[in-house]
């Protein structure tokens, strides 16, 4: 291999060392779960990203090997030339009567689906506007489009600041086209986008509206069909992005909104146009899935139980959970180092949650952040609970 090059990529790791933004992954021996097996030790788990707990849903593991017996595991090919099974079509009309769309298209992942999505529906004739803190699967999309979007220029607001998306509204009206996007539940803070007056600017002025709801598929609205939904907005929101890989335990990611949307993305959304699609499994998984969400409110009733008493407790020992308003809860420590160490101490405690630091957040904005999810029991939230505390004493 080329010396440079290695040379190159260990300086790199070094330097990420060297300020304390270097990870490596744990490996889960376990189905994911409130208490997991990671690298041969029992902790409890507040990383996940499994809500509901559906990952491991009976329900929908029969459904996988169902689905296994019936159609193999693999589709064959791209979806256009011959890899779309009637599971596939089955799973977008659901979701499309899900989320209260005209249609759905569904995509490999939910990065897949906003790095496809956003540079298929503007031009270098339009402009995106977007909320600063936004996820790095919308930056990403945005970069890859045509439309002017840079926040140097003016393009994106402070976060959740809807006087200042205003103005920018105000001074973009030469646009051809104008999108706004948010996160409706954004995956660091936990906080909830003000999404019914950023819709409220976009009729006003004539722009039109992407929500990511990667973080509120499954948490808000009625059985979970998201931020739409939470805010009573059908109808009112042109692009939905959802996530088929968090609270619905699965893996990937779906567009909603109208049909002509979905026709066009079938024929320009690049992610799709050049991925084989989902093995059937993965689709007749997301069915059931579905099914779980939409008759069984017991899941997403522990989830908001568990997300209820977890703040509460956190912020009476004293943590600063940033003022989260969702399942994620971010515990604010601000150094990058003293995040790594308490990640690593609490992982000797028996709890696994992660330092999120730079480039995820701002520098000097590092926290912990923990999930807590429908498939924790009461008992494992004490232990954590428990564990927290000592850590910090011990830390100072």
């Amino acid at each position: 291999m080329n010396a440079r090059l290695q040379s190159w990529l260990g300086d790199q790791i070094q330097t990420l060392k060297d300020q304390n933004l270097y990870k490596v992954p744990k490996i889960l021996e376990t189905a994911a779960g409130g208490r997991v097996r990671m690298n041969g030790k029992e902790v409890v788990n507040l990383a996940s990203n499994n809500y509901l707990g559906l990952a491991n849903h009976p329900n929908v593991v029969a459904a996988a090997h169902e689905a296994i017996d019936r159609w193999g595991v693999g589709a064959g090919a791209v979806r256009w030339i011959g890899g779309t099974m009637s599971v596939h079509e089955e799973l977008e009309e659901r979701l499309a009567k899900f989320k209260h769309t005209e249609a759905v298209l569904v995509f490999t992942g939910g990065f897949t689906a906003n790095s496809g999505t956003i540079p298929a529906v503007v031009t270098d004739k339009d402009v995106i506007i977007s909320d600063e803190l936004n996820h790095a699967s919308i930056i990403d999309g945005v970069r890859l489009s045509a439309a002017k979007y840079k926040k140097s220029e003016g393009y994106v607001y402070p976060h959740k600041d809807m006087e200042a998306l205003e103005k920018i509204l105000q001074n973009t009206q030469s646009f051809e086209k104008r999108m706004i996007i948010t996160d409706g539940v954004f995956s660091m803070d936990g906080d909830i986008a003000p999404l019914p007056t950023i819709v409220e600017l976009a009729e006003k002025y004539d722009a039109f509206v992407m929500v990511d709801d990667a973080h509120a598929s499954g948490v808000l609205g009625k059985n979970g069909a998201g931020s739409t939904s939470h805010f009573n907005l059908y109808g009112r929101v042109d692009i939905q992005l959802g996530t088929l890989s968090k609270a619905l335990g699965v893996v990937g990611g779906y567009i909603a909104g109208s049909a002509v949307l979905k026709d066009w993305l079938i024929n320009r959304g690049r992610p799709y146009l050049f991925s084989t699609a989902h093995p059937p499994m993965v689709a007749a998984a997301l069915i059931a899935a579905l099914d779980v969400m939409e008759n069984d409110p017991e899941p997403m009733r522990r989830l908001w139980d568990n997300t209820r008493w977890w703040k509460a407790a956190l912020n009476e020992a004293g943590f600063d959970t940033m003022g989260s308003e969702t399942p994620i809860t971010p515990v604010y420590v601000g150094d990058e180092g003293k995040a790594q160490e308490m990640e690593r101490a609490l992982w000797e405690e028996g709890v696994y949650a992660l330092a999120i630091v730079f480039p995820t957040v701002g520098r000097g904005k590092a926290r912990i952040r923990t999930m807590p999810s429908a498939a924790h029991t009461q008992a494992d939230l004490e232990f954590a609970l428990q564990a927290f505390k000592r850590v910090r004493d011990r830390l100072s």
